[in-house]
């Protein structure tokens, strides 16, 4: 039986490459209301909406689903997600995970997982999902993020850069990965322990989350536990840009029962 959790929506109205994505029709509903409800088809025992422009929290409010409005100068996801715990009164030990309001494809049992996870690891304040790497192309790309952890699962790193890097084989050969190597791709998604959340504001920066551009790198920094568990496939794609919109639409179309 699944332990507890609340779903937290971040939505920003700002989008560079995809002004106001938050609210761009998806067969039907904006596509912030289409997150949230594919999200409530995990055991979320509730789902919110953290937004942080009145448009947004107007458009949630009239598809029936819970919003907060939140402040509009959060420097990260991870800071609204702190304010929406403190606004809905979550206690310490209360679990959040983060479903990215630009992913509406987001398979429901990933949620679950990763807050099951982080249940089933109790000195961990964090826990997130990766999935392997079976291409050198994908391996050697800086914008898809790798995760190293140990025997226990507990993240050791996180990087854009290709680790671990299996150096006599790549001495040789570059084009394919050696047989055995363990490389990781990281799934954005995240469960927290409130706790954590509230602390956070508090952390310092540091330089290796910011040459990294990896948010998650300042919480190992200050000592923070993150547990990680390996799922067989990546899910599908997010929304970043007006390609992305239009993949995502069609296939919408071509899976009707999805928009029930």
């Amino acid at each position: 039986m699944m332990s507890a959790f609340v779903v937290v929506i971040p939505a920003r109205f700002a989008s560079t490459r995809l002004p106001g994505k938050m609210l761009a029709d998806l067969a039907g509903l904006p596509m912030v209301v289409r997150v949230a409800r594919q999200a409530a088809k995990s055991s979320a025992t509730s789902v919110v909406i953290a937004a942080d422009h009145e448009d947004i929290l107007h458009a949630v409010a009239a598809h029936g689903e819970k919003g907060l409005l939140t402040n509009p100068n959060h420097p990260s996801g991870t800071d609204r997600l702190a304010e929406a715990a403190e606004l809905l009164d979550l206690p310490d030990d209360a679990i959040v995970v983060n479903v990215q309001g630009d992913e509406p494809l987001l398979p429901s049992g990933l949620i679950d997982k990763v807050a099951q996870q982080l249940v089933d690891h109790p000195t961990a304040s964090i826990a997130t999902l990766c999935h392997p790497i079976h291409e050198a192309a994908e391996f050697f790309n800086p914008n898809v993020v790798k995760v190293v952890f140990d025997q226990h699962g507990r993240a050791m790193t996180f990087s854009r850069a290709p680790i671990p890097y299996a150096r006599d084989a790549f001495a040789n050969d570059k084009a394919t990965l050696p047989a055995g190597l363990p490389a990781f791709r990281h799934i954005g998604i995240y469960a927290y322990r409130v706790s954590f959340l509230r602390a956070y504001r508090g952390l310092t920066p540091t330089a290796l989350e910011q040459f990294e551009a990896l948010e998650q790198l300042r919480a190992m920094w200050h000592g923070y536990e993150i547990s990680v568990a390996v799922v067989d496939e990546p899910p599908p794609a997010g929304v970043d840009t007006a390609d992305d919109l239009a993949r995502v639409r069609a296939w919408l179309a071509a899976n009707p029962d999805a928009t029930s």
